[in-house]
Parts: structure tokens; C-alpha cells; sequence
């Protein structure tokens, strides 16, 4: 494999069907100095997340050739999950790794949708760094209404794609693509189903906050007549209540620079803010892999003796601290991005 690297993570929009899975992976694997790091699949979210590294050439490969198989086999007006999304291929992250620029990813997310959406006649949005409106810059403001409001939102000026027509295709939805840095997507079980609660804590944690409401319960407005919010807790972070299954809510919780917000400081906030609500945090899980120094920064965290600098005694503290081998089996190996990519 070649010395420059980018990651790749696609969302589809399947996660019960493993024969429309597989073929996904399939069409991947096949693609020449690509490595398959993660293959994250949620049935209640009815969502695959695929993760994957190599060279930037072959990584637009793999991510043209899984659309493709994707937009094939995945039809939208069949579909139901826990999970925010638009489209069959419902995000298309690229990520410098090593010895790749944020420009690099941000060339191969145009030269992405300008692929697909003249391939198959759909319409592409560009995101996060690649964004080329300001109202694009962030994912949840594109999916905003989600699949069954994208008909409405294509009629739209302002919402007008950045590749492909301004029409909806029913079988496929819309898709997203851009440039970004690591995101680490992570989730917080709580003992409770109640989702409003889970919703609680996220508005209170996450960058965006909430809505300031007068003693009426009803939205505050500024003189503009746009709703005044309240700042949540932490930078860089986004967060929402879902459901894990029936019986337990979560706090789903995307850290868009753990460099800013670390994995333990949410932590540490959402079994704090759960308490209050008498709730508890009873496990955690990484969706798709997670940078070392993350992981890193919350065994040093949770470690009870600062002079250990054993690295692998330090991960198995942020594992142990942080919850994640309590739903299953934490393989740093298989997990963290440095150490996958040397496997």
C-alpha cells in the first residue's frame, strides 16, 4: 500500500438484509490497495457503516463501485430505521490519514459526486469542508427533514444540489459527500426507554444546545425572529437521543475534533447529567474506529496511576473507563485506526 492514505466511511441505508451487505463489502474488497478496517452494522438503525484506507485513487474506486452496488440493490421507499437519513448511500466522508491534506479529500468528495450523479442521475450535497454554502457546512442541516421531506427540499432554490438535478429520485434519495477530519461516533446506553430523556442530556452536552424557552414553554426569538439557543457544554459536538432497542435510550453523540472534546469529557458529562435524572450510564460503543490519541487521552484520564506508560495498560483503562467492553469484546487491534491499519 502506498504511503499516501485517505479514509473512506460510507453510511448505507441497509442493516438488515446481509445478502445486500455483503455484496456492498464485496465490491469493495475487490478494489487493489483498499484495506476494510470496519464493518459496523445496526440493525435497529437500519444502517451500515463501512470504513476503509488506502490510496486516495483507489479509495474513490471503492466508494464509486459500493454507491453503485448500493443504489442497485437498496430502495429507499421500502425503508424504516432508528437513524437520521436521505438517501440509499447516505454520507460519503473522505478523511486525510497520512501524508494527505484536507484539500486532497476535498477534491476527491467533488470528483465523487460529479461521478455518481452523472452516472445515475442523482442528486449529490457537498459538506463539512467541502461545503460550498454555508448552510451546508453541517451534515444534520443537509439531512434536515430527512428522506421523506428531500422532494419538498429539491423544489427548494436554496437547496438546489451541488452535482446532479434538483429532482427526487424515490428508489435512492440524495447523498452527501465531503472532506473531514476524524469523527468519532459514539454512543452512551442508558437504563431507560425513554428517548425524551436521552434527548435531554445530548441538548445539554452538545455544541448546538437547545432553545431558550420564556415561562410559557414557548421559543424565545431574537429581533430578527429567529429562535434564540442556549450553548450546550462542549465544542465540537453533535448529539441526539435514539433508541439502541426497545428497552434502552442513548445518547448518540458525534465528536468532530476529539482534540477539543475528548471521549471521557462526554463521558464523564452524560453519566452526570443521567444521574440527575436518576438515570445511569450503563454502557458504551465506538460505530467505526477511533483515533489512538483519543483513546489515549481517556486512559490517562481514568487511570488511577499517572506514571504508568505501558500503552496497552493505558488503552485497557480507556476501555474499562469509558464502558466500551460491556456490550462486547473491545479488540483494540480491530478498533483503533493506527493499529488496524498496521495489522
Amino acid at each position: 500500500m502506498g504511503d499516501t492514505l485517505v479514509e473512506c466511511v460510507p453510511n448505507f441505508s441497509e442493516g438488515r438484509d446481509q445478502s445486500i451487505i455483503d455484496e456492498i463489502i464485496q465490491s469493495i474488497s475487490t478494489v487493489s490497495d483498499v484495506t476494510l478496517l470496519d464493518v459496523d452494522i445496526g440493525y435497529d438503525f437500519n444502517r451500515t457503516v463501512v470504513t476503509m484506507v488506502g490510496t486516495p485513487e483507489a479509495v474513490l474506486e471503492a466508494a464509486v463501485a459500493s454507491t453503485s452496488v448500493a443504489i442497485r440493490l437498496i430502495d429507499m421507499r421500502k425503508h424504516s430505521g432508528e437513524h437520521a437519513r436521505m438517501g440509499a448511500v447516505d454520507v460519503v466522508p473522505f478523511i486525510p490519514i497520512q501524508n494527505s491534506s484536507m484539500e486532497d479529500c476535498i477534491s476527491l468528495s467533488e470528483r465523487y459526486g460529479k461521478i455518481i450523479s452523472e452516472r445515475f442521475k442523482i442528486p449529490i450535497y457537498l459538506y463539512a469542508n467541502s461545503a460550498r454554502r454555508k448552510e451546508r457546512k453541517r451534515l444534520p442541516d443537509i439531512r434536515k427533514g430527512e428522506y421523506e421531506g428531500l422532494e419538498k427540499k429539491l423544489s427548494m432554490d436554496i437547496w438546489k444540489p451541488d452535482f446532479g438535478p434538483s429532482a427526487f429520485v424515490p428508489k435512492t434519495g440524495a447523498i452527501a459527500s465531503g472532506a473531514r477530519q476524524v469523527l468519532i461516533a459514539y454512543n452512551i446506553n442508558l437504563n431507560t426507554n425513554n428517548k425524551k430523556l436521552a434527548n435531554i442530556i445530548a441538548g445539554k452536552i452538545r455544541t448546538s444546545g437547545t432553545f431558550s424557552k420564556d415561562s410559557n414553554g414557548d421559543k424565545i426569538l431574537d429581533n430578527e425572529g429567529k429562535p434564540v439557543r442556549k450553548p450546550g457544554i462542549f465544542q465540537s459536538l453533535q448529539a441526539a437521543g435514539w433508541m439502541y432497542d426497545e428497552n434502552t435510550a442513548q445518547v448518540s453523540m458525534n465528536l468532530l475534533d476529539h482534540t477539543i472534546t475528548g471521549l471521557h469529557e462526554v463521558t464523564d458529562a452524560v453519566r452526570f447529567e443521567a444521574n440527575l435524572l436518576g438515570l445511569e450510564a450503563t454502557s458504551s460503543e465506538l460505530v467505526g474506529l477511533v483515533p489512538l490519541q483519543a483513546m489515549i487521552e481517556a486512559g490517562k484520564h481514568y487511570s488511577q496511576n499517572s506514571e504508568i506508560h505501558d500503552e496497552n495498560i493505558i488503552l485497557q483503562e480507556a476501555v474499562n473507563g469509558l464502558g466500551l467492553n460491556v456490550l462486547e469484546e473491545f479488540v483494540p487491534a480491530e478498533s483503533i485506526i493506527e493499529l488496524a491499519i498496521d495489522r
